[in-house]
């Protein structure tokens, strides 16, 4: 059973180095960060995926889960204990491809803070596919080479950052590393 497979060995050592790097990627757009080194979470689930689970998701969040991850949702329930919701309404929302992101919850204006952040599994963040990032936590521009987002990604991201301080968050990970793309960043093809 995917339950007996074991999450952070110390879980608060853990999930403090998790979240430091989590904050690190977000206050650093395109920056990439290794996490969940150790750990073994089961099938399809990557070590990046499992570690930002661990550390943001817990009873109190409600996280929508794309079917791709089912053989691991004993495995999340138990060491998280989320309970499971639609996108629109889920506080996380684990994908291994992007969702409409109209389609998940996006906060209001006097409320953006209730907006979803979108945990996107990738097959890496060292890929083909590069974007150019420029705003707040960039000095002049950054570059996110990533493989697996569609192809009208940029032309997605910006509907998206149009709508701050409203929109999602988005969080990739692929095998033990991460990056991290806020709303509020500008995201254009190369």
């Amino acid at each position: 059973m995917s339950i007996d497979l074991p999450a952070f060995a110390d879980p608060v050592h853990g999930a403090q180095t998790c979240f430091r790097a989590v904050l690190d990627a977000m206050s650093r757009p395109g920056a990439v960060r290794s996490v969940g080194l150790g750990l073994t979470p089961p099938a399809p689930l990557a070590q990046a995926a499992a570690a930002v689970l661990l550390t943001l998701v817990d009873g109190e969040t409600a996280l929508s889960l794309a079917p791709y991850f089912r053989p691991a949702t004993d495995w999340i329930a138990f060491h998280c204990g989320a309970g499971l919701a639609e996108p629109d309404t889920a506080a996380f929302v684990l994908a291994v491809t992007l969702p409409d992101l109209a389609a998940v919850a996006q906060g209001s204006d006097d409320a953006p803070q209730d907006s979803a952040t979108i945990i996107l599994q990738v097959p890496s963040l060292a890929g083909s596919t590069r974007y150019r990032l420029t705003g707040p936590g960039i000095e002049t521009e950054a570059i996110l080479a990533v493989d697996g987002l569609p192809p009208d990604f940029a032309k997605r991201w910006a509907a998206n950052h149009a709508l701050f301080p409203r929109g999602v968050d988005l969080i990739l990970c692929a095998g033990d590393r991460l990056a991290a793309l806020p709303r509020s960043v500008f995201v254009g093809e190369i």
